[in-house]
């Protein structure tokens, strides 16, 4: 087949799902010119599991990519049909917003989004090889025989790189819900060095709407006054479909456990990593086998179909008994299935052959984001995207790399865990993982990163205005709390109101730290009407965790010592005398750049980097 040009670019991104969306689009928006190769223009952006975006730890992730001029916010405020905050009986810090997607339409407007980016070109094709010269990029080959030049190339194939489907007995060569998989590329990244792994995923059920009896189902509604996504839109979307709660039942469990041999994560022949996280409902059942029933989520898959997604009970059992299965639960006695559950194989790679930059060690220019890296989730995939994607353009740029740190951003917590721990299973980000997480709350993802974009084209007029809006607002509502109370009658009539005991404090942020809350402050005292209620809980907040957040401060300051020294490229551990053997491994095959990171790599205990202290001292001497 003979080769022909497809043009020249400065960064070619493979994939156009949730990384390669963002990574494309921001490397776009940084002038710089994009091509994005993907199998099927129909599966861009395309929600293959829950159409759902946000979630616990997840809708941090949503607010930091938007707060850095991302996407995938602004595309789920203009698609959301529910919209919830989890967590709100929990502390501020954990409360995570959720939205509950139209799943045609996150594509269409994903898409619409993309194809009118100016610097950014979309080819329908499947990537064969990554061209390299003298150890870096030099573009992209197609099956077709296309050659794509590029300085940079960000690899986001998700979950396609020899994908197949798994159902009871069949297995077929396939991606996500029937999409062609990308059957050329992984032998070309084992040539380039990358250890490929197997790893497993899975989705539950559609069901037929017209044949689930909701009455029979616990209803969840959405929340209304909600806040969006997006820090650039002041309105919240507008709930206009209801979820239901179902639950199993001692017959559903024994239907699974009675045909456990038919399912191939019990008979050997799913043998890959699957996500310990989002177990499927064999999983559940076996694993937890005290539990009487487990809960189910019955989610509209959006406004112009008819489909339910079954949210808790992925399988991988044949279509017979997922049958019985679904049928056995109340609600679902005569639910017809649309689309059966099945598990899902892939090729990934190992993260810890990436650095922080998520540039690949081996091959300058080389980048990957997304599932590939090991990873599960849209929201994990997309941040991952918009990193790589600001990174090779910023080394086309000639500037410095963009890495986020733990203290920064649940991004940061994200890509260190991945570059400097590795994942045995596909990774999810979770609140527990940050060390920081008061100083990482969703409302504050702005005032945390946006200065960092302030000098780039991402720092549009429109999002300098709604920062610096919301900067001011929150300037002033804290300043109007520290200040002083002047109707000390009003003070004791409020404190006698909310049981609060003790004399009438000076300010009024003395009232939030002994108990009450904002919204009962601001109408008995009249004060802060006009500012939005995030940018009122923000301060709350702000105020309540104020010990804590200076004692974060000095951790925080105090670990920023270790991750300023830097670990010389070249450094031979092999010569470093004290060093056990399992920490000499581990840091050869990460190679980290700093201190601080040689200290979070597993098999690297203390005393090692101790020894890592003395021979930089002696070193430098």
């Amino acid at each position: 087949m003979k080769n022909f040009s497809e043009g020249k670019f400065d960064i070619c991104v493979i994939g156009a799902g949730h990384a390669g969306c963002e990574a494309a689009l921001v490397c776009a928006r940084l002038n710089l010119k994009t091509c994005m190769l993907t199998l099927n223009l129909d599966s861009i952006a395309f929600l293959a599991c829950n159409p759902s975006i946000g979630g616990t730890g997840k809708g941090h992730l949503v607010r930091e990519i938007d707060a850095l001029g991302g996407e995938m916010g602004v595309n789920a405020d203009k698609t959301a049909i529910q919209m919830r905050m989890l967590n709100e009986g929990k502390g501020e810090a954990v409360q995570s917003l959720r939205c509950q997607c139209d799943k045609n339409a996150y594509h269409r407007e994903m898409k619409r989004t993309i194809e009118n980016t100016p610097n950014l070109r979309v080819i329908q094709g499947e990537a064969a090889k990554i061209m390299t010269g003298n150890g870096k990029v030099t573009g992209v080959l197609t099956t077709y025989g296309g050659v794509i030049e590029a300085s940079a190339v960000i690899v986001a194939t998700g979950v396609y790189l020899n994908a197949e489907t798994v159902t009871g007995e069949v297995r077929a060569k396939s991606g996500p819900s029937g999409f062609a998989p990308a059957t050329e590329l992984t032998k070309n990244l084992i040539e380039l060095g990358f250890k490929i792994r197997r790893f497993k995923t899975g989705t539950p059920a559609r069901l037929d709407g017209r044949t689930v009896d909701f009455t029979k189902c616990g209803v969840q509604e959405g929340e209304n006054n909600l806040p969006a996504f997006s820090f650039l839109n002041d309105s919240p979307a507008k709930n206009t479909a209801v979820c239901h709660l179902a639950y199993t039942n001692a017959l559903t469990h024994e239907t699974i456990l009675k045909n456990l041999d038919s399912s191939p994560l019990y008979n050997g022949d799913i043998k890959s990593s699957g996500p310990r996280y989002c177990p499927s409902i064999e999983t559940k059942v076996v694993r937890f086998a005290d539990k009487q029933r487990h809960q189910i989520f019955l989610e509209p898959e959006g406004l112009d179909t008819n489909e339910i997604y079954v949210q808790g009970m992925s399988s991988s059992m044949p279509h017979e008994v997922q049958r019985e299965m679904y049928r056995s639960v109340q609600g679902l006695e005569h639910c017809d299935i649309m689309r059966y559950a099945y598990a899902i194989e892939y090729d990934c790679i190992d993260s810890l052959d990436l650095y922080p930059t998520l540039e690949y060690k081996n091959v300058e220019g080389l980048y990957s984001a997304g599932q590939i890296n090991g990873t599960s989730g849209y929201e994990e995939a997309a941040a991952q995207g918009l990193i790589a994607g600001i990174n090779a353009a910023f080394k086309i740029q000639n500037k410095p790399p963009f890495v986020l740190g733990r203290d920064e951003a649940y991004i940061g917590v994200l890509i260190d865990d991945l570059t400097t721990k590795g994942t045995e299973e596909p990774y999810r980000i979770m609140t527990s993982r940050a060390e920081y997480r008061i100083n990482l709350r969703q409302d504050t993802a702005d005032f945390r990163l946006t200065p960092k974009i302030a000098d780039t084209p991402l720092y549009t007029i429109q999002r300098k205005k709604s920062f610096e809006n919301r900067k001011k607002a929150f300037k002033a509502a804290l300043d109007a709390l520290n200040s002083r109370i002047a109707d000390r009658a009003a003070a004791q009539r409020f404190m006698t109101e909310y049981n609060i005991d003790g004399a009438p404090p000076l300010a009024y942020a003395e009232l939030i730290r002994r108990g009450a809350d904002i919204k009962g402050i601001c109408n008995h005292f009249r004060i802060l009407e006009g500012i939005a209620e995030e940018i009122l809980k923000s301060a709350e907040a702000t105020i309540k965790y104020e010990g804590y957040l200076k004692k974060n401060a000095q951790q925080i300051e105090k670990a920023k010592k270790s991750e300023e020294r830097l670990l010389p490229p070249d450094i031979d551990y092999d010569e470093i005398k004290g060093l056990r053997l399992e920490a000499r491994e581990q840091l050869k095959r990460v190679k980290p750049l700093t201190l601080g990171q040689a200290g979070r790599i597993y098999g690297v205990n203390p005393a090692d980097v101790t020894v890592l202290i003395v021979w930089l001292a002696t070193r430098k001497n």
